[in-house]
C-alpha cells in the first residue's frame, strides 16, 4: 500500500522551496549511493546553509499531517533532501537501503527505512519524462505528481525515476522509520484508524471507545 497525499505542501511552501533551490548548492547524487551506476541526479549539499531551511519546510508539513502520521506511525524522519534531475538524468530500478545513517534535525542518527517519501515540487507540465515508477508485482505504476503532492511507499518497493527528456524535475526526498516495522500490520492499523475516523461519530460511544482501545493494544503488541 502507498499513500498519495494531495496538498501535502501549501502553494507558498512549494514556491519557497523552488526559490531556495535556485540559490542552493547541489552535488552529485551518487555521493549518497556510490555503488549504483544507474543513479544520475543531483542532491542538495548538506553543508550549504540553505539546506536546513528547505528541510524544515517539509518537516513542518509532516508534523501537521494527521493522515501521514496515521499511515506511517513515525519514530524517525530523515531530514528531507532536495533532489534535482536535468535532461538525461535518471535513477534506475532500486529499493532503498534497510538501514542508514540519516540526517535528522538533531544530527546524524542510525535508522531503519520502513517507508520512503517523494514530494513533488516542479509543475509536471514543465518537464518531460522523470516519472517516479513503482513496480508493484508485474505492473509498473508511473507517478508524476502535482506541486506539493506527496507519495509515501514501502522502502522495499522496487522503484525508479525515468530519464528526464527536457526541463527540470525537482523533488524532496526522505525516509521514515515506523513504530510498526511489518507493512501488513501497519497497513491494517491505518485501515482501521481511517474507518474509525470516518464512521466513529455514527457508532455507539462505548463501541467506539472499545475499538480505540483495540487499536492501541495492537500498536503496543506490534511496535518494533
Amino acid at each position: 500500500m502507498f499513500l498519495e497525499q494531495k496538498g501535502f505542501l501549501k502553494p507558498d511552501e512549494v514556491g519557497k522551496l523552488i526559490d531556495l533551490s535556485r540559490r542552493l548548492r547541489f552535488v552529485d547524487g551518487r555521493l549518497s549511493n556510490p555503488d549504483n551506476t544507474t543513479k544520475a541526479n543531483q542532491q542538495a549539499d548538506l553543508d550549504d546553509p540553505g539546506f536546513a531551511e528547505t528541510s524544515r519546510i517539509v518537516m513542518d508539513a509532516f508534523e501537521r499531517s494527521w493522515e501521514f502520521k496515521s499511515f506511517a506511525l513515525p519514530v524517525k524522519i530523515a531530514a528531507p533532501l532536495l533532489s534535482r534531475y536535468e535532461p538525461g538524468m535518471r535513477y534506475g530500478p532500486h529499493a532503498d537501503w534497510a538501514f542508514m545513517t540519516a540526517n535528522t534535525p538533531d544530527g546524524p542518527a542510525p535508522m531503519r527505512s520502513d517507508l520512503s517519501c517523494t514530494v513533488f515540487l516542479s509543475d509536471p507540465a514543465s518537464y518531460q519524462g522523470g516519472e517516479l515508477v513503482l513496480h508493484l508485482g508485474t505492473r509498473p505504476v508511473a507517478i508524476k505528481g502535482l506541486p506539493g503532492e506527496a507519495f509515501i511507499y514501502p522502502s522495499t518497493t522496487l522503484h525508479e525515476v525515468r530519464p528526464v527528456q527536457s526541463g527540470v524535475r525537482l523533488v524532496s526526498l526522505t525516509f521514515i522509520e515506523s513504530r510498526i516495522a511489518d507493512s501488513f500490520q501497519r497497513n491494517l492499523l491505518f485501515e482501521l484508524t481511517d474507518i474509525l475516523s470516518l464512521e466513529g461519530l455514527k457508532m455507539d460511544w462505548l463501541s467506539r471507545v472499545r475499538m480505540e482501545v483495540a487499536l492501541q493494544s495492537l500498536q503496543r503488541l506490534w511496535s518494533a
